[in-house]
């Protein structure tokens, strides 16, 4: 009986008992842990204390301290003490120093590195501009112990698409990336097409587009917007073969729903275009699809409408905004009122001036200029002068060079020349500096009725203004000259006029 109590005794004393293994895992994480801690401590110390012992080995300083602070600890490195060492190299500009943690990570370490890890180094070469060797990383991806998936393929994707040279390497990329078995999903083909946008290949764009739908993508709403607004951006009706409003009804068949934005982006391309009656169009869709247009959309419409010459349209649609509730803004009276000065309605155009101000709608100095524009073009000169421009000072407005260039213009053709001469002087008086052609103008109509020498003091003025007459005014002059009585002194003149003056070019 004693022998088995002393057997007893000795194997309580002597046998290894198990470690449970939350025990076992516990202690684990804390040892890796203060290890993370020591090499944190180690890549903040001082430069100075760095140098000696980064020059002992011939690993980076970062990896060496990673290798000695877990095996301190009797543990194996994790990939948070990697990716610590990636982000701190990249923070102080070392990149040249990650490809032997690279390697060291593949070759000595046997845990499942995570993709994460992996994608923000592919970003901060991307960041850096080492293209290749981001490129490189996602062909090595595998040999890494990762399965690479659409989130590293995107984060190189994101890279390439900053550049032109970039983009030439995204074929490439994702025909390799098959063989990969990695599959582009939606947010690739987001990444493309804006890149595609932004260097003005929307044709491309479009193309990619109805790839994704044909592979049975989901219609993606961000998608549709950014390729309405690229292609509206453009300058041909046709954008590589791509027409916007077929394609908009594409859309709309593919089950998008464009919002007030995109339509208005739509018609204003097509007003931009001359294209009034297609506007109009899709003002129609856009009130079918239970959007209510707001005053800029009639606006436009309105103007393109009149651009096209169909003014009965231009009638219905002023009716039909102030049926919807709209309060017209200034340019939409604008725009009307050039409707009735185009349709020769000059007095109904000076009327709805008036009206619009007791509406609370001010005329600014386009609605004035237009409707002198309009009294010069049919003769009504003096009262284009005596109504309006006593209208204007009257509301503070004044003479601009646009203004008095339409006035000048409507006395010039009317055969007043001297009275445009004046207007000149006027305008010149006010500081203001008219265009060349419009000296040219009026010196041209001067010198044939026996006036060069009022046309060689314009001159004079005009080269103080620092403005070159253009050749019609020298031929001019020089033809006014010969006849002029005074030809030797008016040459005189001339002479030195010319040798303070530029010359225009033949």
């Amino acid at each position: 009986m004693s022998s088995l109590k002393t057997g007893r005794l000795f194997l309580r004393k002597h046998r290894k008992w198990p470690h449970l293994t939350f025990h076992v895992k516990w202690q684990q994480t804390f040892k890796q842990q203060e290890a993370l801690r020591n090499l944190k401590e180690a890549a903040t110390a001082p430069t100075s204390s760095l140098q000696p012992r980064q020059q002992t080995t011939s690993k980076p300083y970062l990896l060496s301290s990673l290798i000695h602070s877990f095996s301190i600890y009797d543990c194996e490195p994790t990939p948070q003490a990697y990716h610590f060492i990636i982000k701190t190299l990249s923070k102080t500009s070392q990149l040249n120093q990650i490809s032997p943690v690279l390697d060291h990570l593949e070759k000595m370490e046997k845990f499942d590195t995570p993709e994460f890890i992996l994608s923000h180094l592919i970003e901060i070469y991307g960041n850096a501009n080492e293209i290749q060797k981001a490129v490189e990383l996602f062909y090595r991806i595998p040999k890494f112990r990762c399965v690479p998936s659409v989130y590293s393929l995107n984060t190189l994707l994101s890279v390439l698409c900053r550049t032109s040279e970039g983009l030439k390497m995204v074929p490439e990329i994702l025909l390799k990336s098959r063989a990969l078995h990695i599959r582009v999903d939606e947010s690739s083909f987001r990444l493309l097409i804006s890149a595609l946008c932004r260097i003005k290949k929307v044709g491309h764009a479009v193309e990619l587009f109805d790839c994704m739908i044909n592979d049975g993508f989901n219609l993606d709403t961000d998608i549709c917007f950014m390729l309405l607004s690229s292609l509206c951006e453009q300058t041909d009706i046709h954008i590589q073969g791509v027409d916007v409003v077929a394609f908009l009804g594409k859309l709309r068949k593919l089950g998008f729903c464009p919002g007030i934005l995109d339509y208005t982006n739509v018609i204003r391309f097509l007003v931009r275009k001359g294209m009034g009656a297609d506007a109009l169009g899709v003002l129609y869709e856009m009130k079918s699809d239970g959007i209510k247009p707001d005053i800029v959309c009639y606006n436009m419409v309105l103007n393109g409408v009149i651009a096209s010459g169909s003014y009965s349209k231009a009638d219905e649609l002023f009716d039909e905004l102030l049926v919807f509730g709209l309060v017209p803004d200034v340019y939409t009276y604008n725009v009307y009122i050039e409707c009735l000065c185009k349709q020769g309605k000059v007095e109904e155009g000076i009327k709805m001036a008036v009206s619009m101000e007791e509406l609370g709608c001010k005329p600014n100095l386009s609605t004035y200029n237009m409707l002198l524009q309009a009294l010069c073009n049919s003769g009504e000169l003096g009262q284009a002068r005596d109504l309006l421009v006593r209208e204007m000072s009257s509301k503070g407005f004044g003479l601009s060079m646009q203004t008095y260039k339409i006035m000048i213009d409507g006395l010039i053709s009317s055969g007043k020349v001297t009275e445009a001469c004046a207007l000149l002087e006027e305008e010149l008086d006010k500081g203001l500096c008219p265009q060349s052609s419009t000296f040219d103008e009026i010196i041209c109509g001067l010198c044939p009725i026996g006036l060069t020498c009022k046309a060689l003091e314009l001159l004079e003025k005009m080269i103080h203004k620092n403005v070159s007459p253009g050749v019609r005014a020298w031929e001019a002059l020089l033809l006014g000259c010969q006849s002029n009585n005074s030809f030797a002194e008016d040459v005189g003149l001339l002479d030195s006029l010319v040798n303070s003056s530029t010359l225009p070019e033949p």
